[in-house]
């Protein structure tokens, strides 16, 4: 995969896969990595990746912990457009292993939510959740849209997933699918909060960067729409009164009326764009006699009741 096209998705995995594990931490990603994406077949357990440097890590993880070497080949993806998967082989201590990260009971039984002590701490639970995300988590960029989400085959599996996601009050919803289930998460701030938990700073960054550009984007559009919307009643407003002022010129002539009124009309007629309170202050500057806004809205008051008795 060429570095310009890795999609925003793998460069939270590919970050995940540089930090630093306790064994116990190591342990409980592994569990909810192969809980998620192992399968057993012929006495050997497989595991599947496109990631390279997921499958690097899982590989080192389990040679390291358990003393034992697995072998990772190429295999040709359903989808032939997609990169070719990574299958890791293990053949050694697999009851062991399986015991170890909770995927088996001590009878090697199939445990249908792992083993307490998976998830005994907070740490270990950011880490299951780092593993269950590195098998069978996806997010979308934010410059598209905000969406995070988990493909479960389990029910009991996903229903266990999404009550950690919630210790960290993350809202996070299931779907029933064809197929499976499929855990999401929808709001922007539950999903930033998400990559701060699995300690992909470098992504939170930019997701938020992006965010805060999102609502920057959104509040300047609101108070554009907002003033566009003051324009639009300034001059529907404004619209009106010179209606009512040819009105009143049709009828009758304006010399007829009070010094104060002329005076109204004289500015309506020479200002029609202004609002109430602009039309005021030029009133005031340029006669020198001081009107309020609410003073000038009383004669115009005044106006319209002239030109409403006007037939």
């Amino acid at each position: 995969m060429s570095k310009k096209n890795i999609s925003y998705g793998s460069k939270i995995k590919n970050e995940i896969t540089t930090l630093n594990y306790s064994s116990s931490e190591k342990i409980s990603l592994l569990s909810g990595f192969i809980r998620n994406n192992g399968y057993l077949q012929n006495n050997k357990l497989y595991l599947t990746t496109e990631n390279d440097k997921i499958s690097t890590m899982i590989q080192n993880t389990i040679n390291n912990l358990y003393e034992i070497n697995t072998k990772v080949t190429k295999k040709e993806n359903i989808n032939l457009f997609k990169t070719k998967l990574n299958l890791l082989e293990i053949e050694e201590k697999i009851d062991f292993i399986l015991q170890d990260i909770g995927y088996y009971n001590k009878t090697n039984e199939y445990l249908e939510i792992p083993s307490t002590y998976i998830t005994g701490s907070n740490e270990e639970i950011r880490s299951y959740l780092r593993g269950v995300f590195l098998s069978s988590g996806s997010i979308n960029d934010p410059t598209s849209s905000y969406h995070l989400e988990f493909t479960i085959n389990q029910k009991n599996e996903a229903v266990f997933i999404q009550r950690l996601l919630n210790i960290f009050d993350l809202n996070a919803k299931i779907l029933n699918r064809d197929k499976g289930y499929m855990i999401y998460i929808k709001e922007s701030e539950k999903i930033c909060d998400f990559l701060k938990i699995v300690g992909a700073s470098n992504s939170v960054l930019y997701y938020e960067n992006i965010r805060i550009y999102h609502e920057e984007k959104n509040k300047t559009n609101r108070l554009n729409n907002c003033e566009q919307a003051n324009v639009d009643k300034v001059i529907l407003t404004a619209t009106k009164q010179l209606e009512q002022i040819k009105k009143i010129e049709e009828k009758m002539s304006i010399d007829l009326l009070d010094e104060k009124l002329k005076e109204v009309i004289i500015y309506r007629k020479k200002y029609p764009e202004v609002s109430l309170k602009e039309l005021s202050e030029i009133i005031s500057l340029e006669t020198g006699k001081t009107i309020t806004k609410s003073g000038l809205n009383h004669r115009l008051r005044k106006i319209k009741e002239l030109a409403d008795r006007l037939i």
